[in-house]
């Protein structure tokens, strides 16, 4: 998927690769693929949660549903939903529950049903400090790594967003290579792992 982006291709178009995240989700429930192609309802079978339907999105916001058929929603135990965060090469579990909860969600739409993604919008935990397990300086910038794994750029005392364009101008001004191993570009994860180890080399 990662060489399949960086030759262009949109990720929405890339079908045949997102579909195989069913294997994701067989792997983190302990579970199994549907025996049968276009398993009728649901797409993984695991002991603890049953039959799990699986629904997979790339898009950057919250907008639009999720559909199921009605008439095979009775074959299902358990939804699951997950996104592809092609910038950071990344799957986000969205949902992750029982197919009783969801369904007091859905809506009836076309002869379908669906589940509006609005629900999935992530809220802050505004209370909850966030840890920070490195911190370097670079002229005016202080780069910082959350025990999340995510990275915080601060101009002063300034968070910068996006941080990624930042991220890249910083790597190119300490000598930190852009691209991975396999020839393709860095995620921002992976650039701010390598900017923070050279900024602490530096120093």
């Amino acid at each position: 998927m990662e060489k399949e982006i960086n030759c262009g291709v949109p990720v929405t178009e890339l079908h045949h690769l997102s579909g195989r995240i069913g294997m994701y989700v067989a792997l983190i429930s302990n579970g199994q693929m549907a025996t049968e192609v276009n398993q009728r309802g649901y797409d993984v079978v695991s002991e603890s949660r049953g039959r799990i339907s699986v629904k997979t999105t790339a898009q950057n916001t919250y907008v639009g549903h999720f559909s199921f058929n009605p008439n095979t929603l009775d074959q299902v135990d358990w939804i699951s939903a997950l996104k592809i965060d092609a910038d950071e090469m990344e799957i986000q579990l969205l949902l992750d529950t029982e197919k009783e909860e969801v369904l007091e969600l859905m809506r009836e739409s076309k002869g379908q049903y669906t589940f509006p993604m609005s629900k999935l919008t992530p809220t802050p935990e505004s209370s909850k400090p966030i840890k920070y397990v490195n911190e370097v300086q670079h002229t005016e910038y202080t780069v910082r790594e959350a025990e999340t794994g995510t990275f915080e750029i601060l101009k002063g005392s300034e968070s910068i967003s996006p941080i990624k364009p930042t991220m890249r101008m910083i790597a190119k001004e300490i000598g930190v290579d852009l691209t991975n191993t396999n020839g393709n570009t860095k995620n921002t994860r992976q650039l701010g792992a390598s900017v923070i180890h050279a900024l602490q080399d530096i120093s």
